[in-house]
């Protein structure tokens, strides 16, 4: 599933590539896509401009002119791909903006669990999905205090925690297992027996990480790749996610992998013991 590297590398790609772009048409190929009536959201993009593309933790805000915004959520296997119009349509392309360039900006979802809704600019906050949201991961936004105070009022594993994007957002399996092993954390550590140094130490970890995955262009385990149809670099760098059976690069244990919240999870039975 994208996490907020890979989101905010394809937002940036989108950027490049389709931004001031006037929309000739919509076409929902896929009605189940759209939350929302289809027909509606067809009608009320067509003649719009796109005028700038935000992010949200892992959702894509596609702002439109006369104040409508498309929330976008990739879930498993979401991506945008520009085409020129006379290209084939693969089958897994199920929304397709018809642009006056004559673009296509595509929406291809092999398993079809990505979402879009159409929300008015400004309202987009109130949405369920988007209102329980922390902060963003950067350091003017996600406060050392706030994340300690956050994780002392939980008893829950603290992967499970990292994971519900309340207290932070962006996180998903991958970056939390690298950070929790950065920080010597074991998964199953319960949030509030994380002293005040470990929570700072893993707040900074936290940010450094996803900033270097930025700039990696994302994580490619099994098929993301961004708007340029480019893969992510950053698969390179991990530490932990997928090592399972390797020498753990600080002590030489091997990595094992276990279940924790329904998630494949990777960690160093030396390096990070849940505390007694």
């Amino acid at each position: 599933m994208p996490e907020l590297p890979e989101v905010e590398t394809i937002r940036r790609g989108l950027t490049q590539l389709v931004l001031h772009e006037k929309i000739k048409q919509v076409e929902v190929l896929y009605p189940k896509m759209i939350l929302g009536d289809p027909s509606e959201f067809e009608q009320a993009l067509a003649g719009e401009t796109l005028e700038r593309v935000d992010r949200r933790g892992k959702y894509l805000l596609l702002r439109f002119s006369n104040a409508k915004t498309v929330v976008s959520h990739l879930r498993m296997e979401g991506k945008y791909y520009v085409k020129q119009a006379t290209e084939p349509v693969d089958k897994h392309t199920h929304v397709i903006f018809e642009l006056a360039s004559g673009k296509q900006l595509r929406y291809n979802d092999v398993r079809k669990f990505g979402r879009m809704q159409l929300v008015k600019t400004g309202q987009e906050a109130q949405l369920a999905s988007l209102k329980k949201l922390g902060p963003e991961p950067v350091a003017s936004d996600f406060l050392v205090e706030t994340f300690y105070t956050g994780l002392q009022k939980k008893k829950k594993a603290l992967k499970t925690a990292l994971l519900d994007q309340t207290l932070v957002v962006g996180l998903g399996n991958i970056y939390v297992d690298e950070v929790l092993w950065q920080t010597k954390l074991h998964p199953l550590t319960p949030c509030n027996a994380v002293s005040f140094a470990k929570a700072k130490e893993l707040h900074d970890n936290i940010i450094a990480e996803l900033k270097m995955a930025i700039a990696a262009g994302g994580t490619t385990i099994r098929s993301y790749t961004d708007a340029f149809e480019n893969e992510g670099g950053f698969q390179f760098e991990l530490d932990v996610y997928g090592q399972t059976g390797k020498p753990c690069k600080r002590c030489g244990t091997l990595i094992e992998k276990t279940v924790v919240g329904q998630r494949g999870t990777h960690f160093c039975p030396q390096c990070q013991q849940v505390p007694k």
